[in-house]
């Protein structure tokens, strides 16, 4: 009696506690340990957190999948695509191999514990993780199949009980564990999210920054607004997204953009055509190298590899890679929606690289803007007969043998794409958003860097006759007509 009237006190005083804020309960005094593994800690979490448990389960980040919103042409599918489902131009797939293996791998980034096949059972609530998103101590970290990493906690690097009792709102290492490292390491992924955006200056990201250089110290909750755990941000890599981040958000009304500008009115004629990000992000990757080439056809071969930015440029089990610092975004329309690559669709023309993601929108689009993008290549093995891409099995696989024919027999096991018994290699292109790393007011494009013989947008590859400032903006009567020839 006494055991479950102490656990009657304990849930009142989280569930009073909660209406107040999770960063301001102390976890310490209601969570003891000792605690062996990831479940056994969800499972004192659910003592109290019953429904946000439940919550979480039915959000992407559970499910790493979606009614595929995102897509031009899938708005009204049935289905849902994710990561769980999907293909992409980096580690490619989740699907391949016997009963799905290569989620063991992959899943390490999964918010939840134990999902290494595809006998997962996303049913049972001891399986979330919720440590991943809340731990402030104890150096959380999870292995193959998400699961808490045993070989850490041996070392005495990290300690599961300080995790559990030292929980809170999640922080941008938090975000990060998984963000930061997308692609199969640090930097690969997406445009601007790195490690080094854990503690960024000022110089890095005016949000991010800390406040000792200038900074505000912004959390990624703090744009990408959460509720019932469903977070707000649209990929451009994914399908799905459950609400929208915008600039205008926060910079709106009383704090408009550009109100203390002397070209005040100048800059805002700009915002129906050039998105916020064209100006305020003019480089990205500024910290560290970012990759921008993927060849898996390179896969076995015994290449020397030449060192980019103290970044491999070849592993015999991944291929040959390039990287960049600094990069220039490129810049293309789009109105919000992506034309995407999925599993099993036709390639029409294979001397011709394959989008695999690429923006929707053109000049005679009144609802697109010109936007930042990380331009991406690479290349991937394509069924000879049946003109789709293979899904082929990469980890305990290719990743250790460098057999193709073998990988691409594995993979059409797990993914259920029939392998017509040849292949061969195209190549890819990907535009990844460019949303983050926003630049210091000072450090933003001005009017020579696009206009009068600047160089930094492809007029002409945009859809006009020229410089705007000369043939007139896409909204006057000159640029209309020299759009319609187009």
């Amino acid at each position: 009696m006494r055991a479950r009237f102490t656990g009657f006190l304990v849930g009142a005083v989280l569930l009073a506690a909660a209406h107040q804020g999770m960063a301001a309960t102390d976890h310490s005094e209601f969570v003891k340990g000792p605690f062996k593994t990831g479940p056994e800690v969800t499972r004192v979490c659910l003592e109290c957190h019953e429904k946000q448990a439940a919550d979480f389960m039915k959000t992407t980040h559970w499910t790493w999948k979606g009614s595929p919103n995102l897509v031009q042409g899938m708005e009204k599918s049935s289905g849902e695509f994710g990561k769980a489902n999907m293909i992409n131009a980096f580690c490619t797939s989740v699907q391949g191999g016997p009963n799905g293996i290569v989620h063991e791998f992959c899943t390490k980034c999964h918010a939840g514990y134990g999902w290494a096949n595809n006998d997962f059972d996303f049913s049972d609530k001891t399986r979330v993780d919720c440590l991943v998103c809340h731990a402030q101590k104890g150096n959380y970290g999870k292995n193959s199949a998400g699961e808490v990493d045993q070989k850490a906690i041996a070392k005495g690097s990290m300690n599961l009980d300080d995790a559990a009792r030292n929980v809170g709102l999640p922080t941008r290492r938090n975000c990060g564990l998984c963000h930061f490292y997308g692609g199969g390491g640090d930097a690969v992924k997406n445009a601007g999210l790195d490690s080094t955006m854990e503690k960024p200056k000022k110089q890095q990201d005016v949000h991010m920054g800390s406040k000792e250089s200038g900074g505000q110290d912004m959390t990624c909750q703090a744009c990408h607004k959460t509720k019932d755990h469903r977070i707000a941000g649209a990929s451009s890599m994914l399908a799905h997204y459950d609400a929208r981040v915008a600039c205008d958000d926060c910079h709106s009304g009383a704090k408009a953009p550009h109100q203390k500008s002397r070209n005040g009115a100048i800059l805002n004629r700009h915002i129906a055509t050039v998105a916020c990000q064209t100006c305020h992000i003019p480089a990205f990757a500024k910290a560290q190298a970012t990759k921008t080439m993927w060849k898996w056809s390179d896969v076995g071969k015994d290449i020397k590899p030449e060192e980019e930015f103290d970044k491999e440029t070849f592993a015999k089990h991944k291929g040959t890679f390039k990287w960049e610092m600094n990069v220039k975004p490129v810049y293309a329309w789009s109105n919000g929606k992506v034309e995407r690559y999925m599993v099993g669709d036709k390639i029409k023309d294979p001397s011709k690289p394959v989008y695999m993601i690429r923006p929707i929108g053109d000049i005679r689009d009144k609802s697109a803007k010109i936007y930042p993008y990380k331009y991406y290549t690479g290349d991937q093995p394509m069924d000879a007969k049946h003109k789709y891409f293979l899904i082929f099995q990469t980890y305990k696989a290719l990743w250790s043998d460098y057999q193709w024919e073998k990988a691409i027999v594995q993979g059409a096991n797990g993914s259920g794409l029939p392998y017509s018994g040849k292949y061969q290699f195209v190549n890819t292109i990907s535009y990844i958003a460019a949303q983050h790393e926003v630049a210091p007011k000072e450090e933003a494009l001005t009017c020579g860097d696009c206009h009068l013989g600047g160089e930094r947008l492809d007029w002409k590859a945009l859809g006009y006759a020229g410089d705007p400032v000369k043939v007139g903006g896409r909204f006057e009567k000159v640029a209309k007509a020299a759009a319609k020839k187009k």
